[in-house]
């Protein structure tokens, strides 16, 4: 298969007439969102939703988020739609926000991994909302990456992992927030969180009081769970390069990784002039958003250094700390080190 790029950047009426094209033969595209990029297929299609599980090599029980590209379309995907899912349309909708829902009866079978759910996003992204609506298609998107290697924030990435696998990749501009959306089930008896993201559960609670936290935020699901959300169960996100999180102070940090040889950390930039060994910043202590938009470009990078191992100090759980905390726990394995 030859994969084809198409250049939003300099032609963007003619790239988004060209992926929507595709999508309505049933080809699959990657296509820019203010989160990650997506590997976009029609979501009424189980052939073309089997060819982005081929591409990707995913796991047949990983399922996939639906995208829409207006509020109207929440009614072709989803039914008995609650009332707070409206307020939260309203309040975070488009954005880096999703919500499982009771599955509409179009919607592939393959989109849900055989639960009677599905998980619906409006993006921010206008390219991705453009193409959906010349599609006339809700589109089912993953991340645009082989499966567990960080996912893509760029269309370079993008092609690093699947040309030749895929029929297009809409060449168009970096992702914004840099990591998956928050995703929030609203089928239980209690709205739970089960992926955190740049929407945050601070936010969340002011729409939706009673939220609770899923246990699989932090932790690893046991092999014979199923999951409710993409990235919960399976080894996520994860470089080439060993990789462990290592929770402590800077100093802390610091000393850890001098002391080690053959090896890489990815630090925050107030401690990387003082670490002696190969290393890459992902952004501020200080600043969660900046590591989020930086972490996985940090994570497929290291696969440069040339090194063994690469040792990340964890950032804080607060705010969109925590979507980057729950990302790099899963890239490491569960490998963590306390300092």
């Amino acid at each position: 298969m030859t994969t084809q790029k198409l250049d939003a950047l300099r032609d963007y009426n003619s790239a988004v007439k060209s992926a929507a094209e595709i999508l309505c033969k049933g080809g699959i595209v990657a296509v820019p969102t203010e989160t990650v990029y997506g590997l976009a297929a029609s979501a009424y299609s189980d052939s073309a939703i089997k060819a982005v599980f081929e591409a990707k090599g995913r796991p047949q029980d990983n399922p996939l988020i639906v995208h829409i590209s207006s509020l109207d379309m929440l009614t072709d995907v989803a039914r008995d739609i609650p009332e707070c899912a409206y307020s939260c349309a309203k309040t975070f909708w488009p954005g880096p926000f999703t919500m499982v829902l009771s599955k509409g009866e179009n919607i592939s079978e393959s989109v849900s991994a055989g639960l009677d759910s599905v998980a619906v996003r409006f993006p921010a992204n206008k390219t991705v909302c453009d193409i959906i609506t010349a599609s006339g298609l809700p589109l089912a998107a993953p991340s645009a990456n082989t499966s567990g290697r960080p996912s893509p924030t760029a269309a370079r990435h993008v092609i690093d992992d699947l040309d030749g696998k895929i029929d297009a990749v809409v060449c168009g501009e970096d992702s914004v927030v840099g990591v998956e959306s928050t995703v929030v089930s609203l089928v239980g008896d209690k709205p739970r969180l089960l992926r955190p993201g740049a929407v945050t559960p601070e936010q969340l609670r002011k729409v939706l009081p009673d939220l609770v936290i899923d246990d699989a935020v932090l932790k690893q699901l046991k092999s014979d769970e199923k999951a409710a959300s993409p990235g919960m169960k399976y080894k996520h996100y994860a470089p080439k390069t060993e990789t462990f999180l290592v929770e402590g102070c800077s100093g802390s940090f610091v000393r850890f990784v001098n002391s080690k040889t053959d090896c890489a950390a990815i630090c925050f930039e107030e401690e990387y002039y003082s670490i002696n060994i190969p290393k890459i910043s992902y952004g501020s202590k200080h600043n969660e958003s900046t590591l989020a938009k930086n972490v996985f470009s940090s994570l497929r990078d290291v696969d440069n250094l040339g090194v063994k191992q690469v040792y990340i100090h964890a950032p804080s759980k607060d705010g969109v700390g925590l979507a980057v905390y729950n990302r790099l726990i899963r890239a490491s394995g569960f490998k963590v080190i306390t300092l």
